[in-house]
């Protein structure tokens, strides 16, 4: 079986009592597009840094096609970075931001213009190659920095939050040039984000980061889906939680959740009295002015306020038991069926909820 084109081994940085990546296992196979997603904090950019031999880890080991690169200087671990601020010289031409780290491994000059062309080329740049940095759009200064990275022809790629300058409209735009043009190098790439939408976007693999940790990792779907703990369903876009508490009875032990009907069945570790969140997705939810469904999780409350948002309605609920709710609807065009201050019911199907222990850590 081929080494992975990256092994993190028992990963650890600490400062002082302070452990910023907490003992971290991670296997990427070759061509793997993983992203890092979690809050500031949460240890992503240190782990990025590691990676690439900014600092030391305090333990364990980074392995990269099976050999370790500790100690190995970071120009010389076959690792290309792109960073937030794109960090390109601003007296160099374009085409000189990206023929630096071809110099620097003193390749043939023509070797170096014909690679610098090429990657120009690649990220749709023909012809810019003379422009300094200043004359270039964030986009176009971004796809240098892309250039430069891969010009080298790296074993990995590290992307650390390349996007967050960039407007909204162009973020959208070059999360998809930027996922294409991995696919089709088939370049190994790690990539630094709290943006849930790139993450989704964008990934073979999405590992959920937490208090240094790695708290889930799956595929994109399997984390959304199926969260692993509550702070992953809390992280990975927008969610309701309920508070409830597990309590026995003649059909087991049960989710029980004040006003909000049915009882919910129980996860196998919680026992008798346990504090739990139930978790529910806003695009899961459904409002109606009709009793719902028999068996399907269901409230009675307020609506308090519609937000019109293009594509879709945000519709906020008071619910009876005091608690607030979030429903999202498709905008078909049509008249608007809910209005403040209207009494409706807010449903799910049991199958759309996820129920979680609830931690002194959950924000509620």
């Amino acid at each position: 079986m081929a080494d992975p084109a990256l092994d993190l081994v028992g990963l650890e940085k600490r400062y002082g009592d302070i452990a910023a990546v907490a003992g971290v296992d991670l296997c990427v196979a070759e061509g793997e597009f993983v992203t890092l997603l979690g809050p500031s904090g949460c240890g992503k950019t240190t782990m990025l840094g590691l990676i690439a031999g900014f600092f030391a880890p305090s333990r364990g080991d980074v392995r990269v096609r099976g050999k370790s690169v500790l100690g190995v200087p970071p120009f010389r671990r076959d690792i290309g970075v792109v960073f937030q601020d794109y960090a390109l010289f601003p007296h160099m031409s374009a085409a000189q931001n990206v023929a630096f780290g071809l110099k620097m491994r003193r390749l043939p000059d023509a070797e170096i213009v014909r690679r610098v062309g090429e990657a120009l080329d690649l990220v749709k740049l023909s012809g810019l190659g003379e422009r300094r940095p200043n004359e270039l759009s964030g986009g176009q200064r971004q796809r240098v920095a892309l250039a430069r990275a891969m010009v080298i022809r790296p074993a990995i790629l590290l992307l650390d939050e390349p996007l967050s300058n960039l407007d909204l409209k162009l973020r959208e735009e070059m999360r998809v040039e930027i996922a294409e043009l991995q696919r089709r190098l088939a370049i190994t790439t790690m990539f630094v984000t709290h943006d849930q939408g790139e993450a989704l976007v964008m990934s073979d693999r999405v590992a959920v980061m937490n208090g240094g940790r790695i708290e889930q990792i799956g595929r994109p779907a399997d984390i959304y889906e199926r969260p692993a703990s509550c702070f992953v369903a809390q992280f990975i876009g927008r969610i309701n939680l309920f508070l409830g508490r597990v309590k026995a009875g003649n059909g087991g032990l049960r989710v029980h959740a004040g006003a909000i009907a049915p009882a919910l069945p129980a996860p196998p570790e919680l026992g008798d009295g346990a504090a739990v969140h139930i978790a529910l997705h806003p695009e899961r939810a459904s409002l109606s002015h009709e009793v719902p469904l028999a068996g399907w999780f269901a409230a009675r409350g307020r609506i308090d306020r519609v937000l019109y948002l293009g594509a879709t309605r945000e519709i906020r609920l008071i619910l009876d038991n005091g608690e607030r709710a979030i429903a999202e609807m498709p905008n078909t065009g049509d008249s608007v069926d809910f209005a403040p201050g209207d009494s409706v019911w807010f449903s799910a199907p049991p199958e759309a909820c996820r129920v979680f222990r609830k931690q002194s850590t959950d924000v509620r």
